[in-house]
């Protein structure tokens, strides 16, 4: 449960993988992210429906029911956490700040939070903290001008087009291309991990997906919702790794108990695939797309 409910992160907003799309394929930050809102309710649903079922089919023991003041205390605890998302969608969708500038102010909310509020962080720590977050950035760095040069060869070589125009001719259409995004994405998610699956093959869907006519935030939507079943399962599954370490469980066995809740992640995939409306109504309500 752990180890795929933690993947919701990168659906719901805030979300770097999002952010990775949008410097892959130009489509605005702050449409991904509320677009991002509906998707990852309904899957946070279908997950706990899913340990629902499994916990009364198995009839495993039940903590006591907590009482109002311990949830109100529990509530006010994560308050400092919860304002994150607040103070990133909310500046952005008010016009405070742009999105690179809502990284920045997230990121001193963060630190700000983690020093002097909940101090599970000590100054101490702050440089490894940085270095750290410098070294990912490098990387990240490295991948997206790599990621780019390839994007701008393809383009110059009209690739893309030539796809789509193949793909028109043989009369695949919007369907069959989202079937094989669907399996070329789940694919990679078994060697790559979901940042740099996104800036390698999104400069060389978009442009297809763009000549289809399939909407961009819809499109970077189903993106990630693939990268999310990418870390959940073998070979490279991040979440896997992690919750093995923590649960001191192997992969074998966690890979095995982890099938449930994968299988509601595809099922969810095919929906919010075929169902454009699920990712981009509530932009379209609040006035962000037309």
């Amino acid at each position: 449960m752990i180890t795929t409910s933690g993947a919701l992160g990168i659906l719901i907003p805030p979300s770097i993988v999002m952010v990775m799309y949008s410097v892959a394929t130009n489509t605005s930050v702050g449409q991904l992210f509320i677009a991002g809102v509906v998707p990852g309710l309904v899957l946070a649903t279908m997950l706990g429906l899913t340990t629902w079922y499994r916990a009364r089919k198995n009839n495993y023991p039940r903590l006591a029911k907590a009482s109002w003041g311990e949830r109100w205390r529990t509530f006010r605890q994560s308050i400092w956490g919860l304002l994150l998302i607040i103070v990133v969608i909310g500046g952005i969708y008010t016009g405070i700040f742009t999105p690179t500038e809502a990284a920045a102010m997230s990121a001193v909310y963060a630190f700000f939070v983690a020093v002097f509020v909940y101090k599970d962080l000590t100054l101490s720590k702050v440089p490894k903290v940085l270095l750290d977050s410098a070294n990912m950035s490098a990387m990240l760095l490295y991948i997206i001008t790599n990621a780019v040069m390839f994007s701008f060869l393809m383009t110059s070589e009209q690739i893309p087009q030539v796809m789509a125009a193949w793909m028109l001719d043989k009369g695949l259409g919007v369907v069959a291309f989202l079937l094989f995004v669907n399996v070329l994405l789940l694919l990679a998610g078994n060697v790559m991990e979901p940042s740099s699956i996104v800036l390698i093959m999104a400069p060389i869907l978009f442009p297809v997906a763009m000549k289809l006519g399939i909407d961009p935030v819809h499109f970077g939507i189903m993106m990630v919702v693939n990268m999310e079943v990418g870390m959940c399962h073998p070979p490279v599954g991040l979440n896997l790794y992690v919750a093995s370490g923590i649960t001191k469980m192997g992969i074998t066995e966690l890979t095995v108990a982890v099938w449930p809740w994968l299988l509601t992640m595809l099922v969810f995939l095919v929906i919010v695939t075929y169902w454009p409306a699920l990712s981009i109504w509530l932009p379209q309500a609040l006035g962000m797309m037309r």
